[in-house]
């Protein structure tokens, strides 16, 4: 299974980025023929509370979700496509929502983020997430192709546990699509992508936001450097700074050996 990630810069303009990321997918599909392409979180808003709520949309249905689930039926690969914004009947909060749809533009999971990123960075800079999104509760993965997939976004990535609970449900590779901040990512990105993916044992593969995005009146920054890390947490793919893509193929073979090597699974003796 060959897997390429799209790495944006969205902004404030939802119909702008969903345009931005249809013409990423089309690019992927093209000049990488990959059989699942992997978009980052908020790919269709990256703003304040007040456009964050205005972006959310009923599911299924609304824009991002349907430029998603037609370009995965016109272009015949699976999407997993990274977050969007879900409207939540009856309150004024939104899901942060991955939805993953297949080759006919079937939708095959639906995963609410959990963790919400409620810090203050230490350059100063406050982050509330949880006062626009309200979080999930169930932990998702979904088979494509003979191969089980699990669910994470961003915040989550800080918290081994989630990583555990996709394993017993068959994980053998994990999406954390992300818009990990610069301050932290610099130090804690590749190091956790990595642990996530060597105690887990399988392919672990992250899309990211880089760049600046407006948060009212100031720039905010996402680090950036999508990646793909294999079971050894080995990185076999890793985006340079900037809009664009990264592609490798997993192994089962791979997660498997790695698995008889040290047979991890066998070891828990806390659950």
């Amino acid at each position: 299974m060959k897997i390429t990630l799209v790495q944006m810069n969205t902004q404030n303009d939802k119909a702008a980025n969903i345009a931005q990321a249809r013409e990423l997918i089309v690019r992927a599909a093209e000049e990488e023929g990959p059989d699942l392409i992997v978009l980052p979180e908020c790919f269709d808003m990256l703003g304040t509370v007040k456009e964050r709520l205005s972006a959310g949309e009923d599911l299924p249905g609304g824009p991002a979700y349907e430029m998603c689930r037609a370009a995965a039926a016109e272009f015949k690969v699976n999407i997993h496509a990274g977050s969007l914004t879900e409207r939540v009947p009856g309150e004024d909060r939104v899901h942060n929502t991955t939805v993953a749809f297949d080759r006919e533009g079937r939708e095959l999971a639906r995963y609410r983020k959990i963790h919400m990123f409620d810090i203050v960075t230490p350059d100063g800079t406050s982050y509330k997430e949880s006062a626009a999104t309200k979080p999930g509760e169930e932990v998702v993965t979904y088979g494509l192709e003979g191969v089980t997939i699990g669910c994470s976004v961003c915040y989550d990535l800080r918290f081994p546990e989630l990583f555990h609970a996709l394993v017993r449900k068959g994980a053998e590779v994990i999406m954390l699509p992300a818009a990990f901040t610069l301050m932290t990512g610099k130090d804690h990105w590749e190091v956790l992508c990595r642990a996530r993916a060597i105690e887990t044992q399988t392919y672990f593969a992250a899309a990211a936001q880089c760049l600046g995005h407006p948060q009212g009146n100031e720039i905010r920054y996402c680090y950036g450097h999508s990646l793909i890390v294999d079971p050894w947490g080995h990185v076999v793919a890793k985006a340079s700074d900037g809009i664009g893509l990264v592609s490798a193929k997993i192994d089962p073979a791979r997660i498997a050996k790695v698995r008889a090597d040290i047979p991890l699974a066998d070891h828990h003796v806390l659950s």
